[in-house]
């Protein structure tokens, strides 16, 4: 099952490949993937909400849940499942951006991108938070585009940021409704 599994990863980021990868948008998803390095878009726009009082509450819990995505993702599962790149076994993948330093599952940028935009989506504006939630989408995507993560990994990705966002949310709502921020 595992081994059925992990061939159908490969074999659809080897149908992006073929079907998918064309110069315009491999330009533009390379740049966007980028974004999502070190969840710095993320930590910029959070630092950003900290300035005004009414959006505040937001860039902390935004923070906090980047941090703690960073260390279920980066320091704990990465470790443990030490899972190779797409592009070091799948036969015939092309690498389109640098090689990565780190192992492949769970993508880091998948979960940084949701850990934050879930949390702008449920705190911020509705008109903010479909944008954000659509570009950490599309920051997701691109990792499968640009070769360097697999399905699965984005998916896990998605999932911890998602999960861990909530848990920040209402972890909130239940102990800090008043005194946060």
């Amino acid at each position: 099952m595992l081994e059925e599994l992990m061939m159908l990863d490969g074999n659809i980021l080897l149908w992006i490949q073929e079907y998918l990868r064309v110069e315009p948008l491999t330009i533009i998803l390379s740049f966007i993937t980028h974004l999502g390095d070190k969840g710095i878009i993320w930590i910029v726009i959070s630092l950003l909400l900290l300035i005004r009082k009414d959006t505040r509450r937001a860039g902390v819990m935004s923070l906090i849940s980047l941090a703690l995505c960073f260390c279920i993702t980066n320091l704990f599962l990465k470790n443990l499942f030490s899972r190779i790149r797409p592009y070091e076994v799948v036969n015939g993948l092309e690498l389109l951006i640098e090689r990565q330093k780190d192992f492949s599952f769970p993508s880091g940028h998948s979960a940084s991108s949701f850990a934050s935009a879930v949390v702008f989506y449920k705190t911020l504006p509705k008109r903010y938070g479909f944008i954000i939630l659509g570009t950490a989408f599309i920051i997701s995507l691109s990792r499968l585009y640009v070769g360097v993560h697999y399905p699965t990994d984005v998916i896990a990705g998605i999932m911890i940021g998602t999960i861990t966002a909530i848990a920040v949310i209402m972890v909130q709502k239940r102990f800090f409704q008043s005194t946060l921020c």
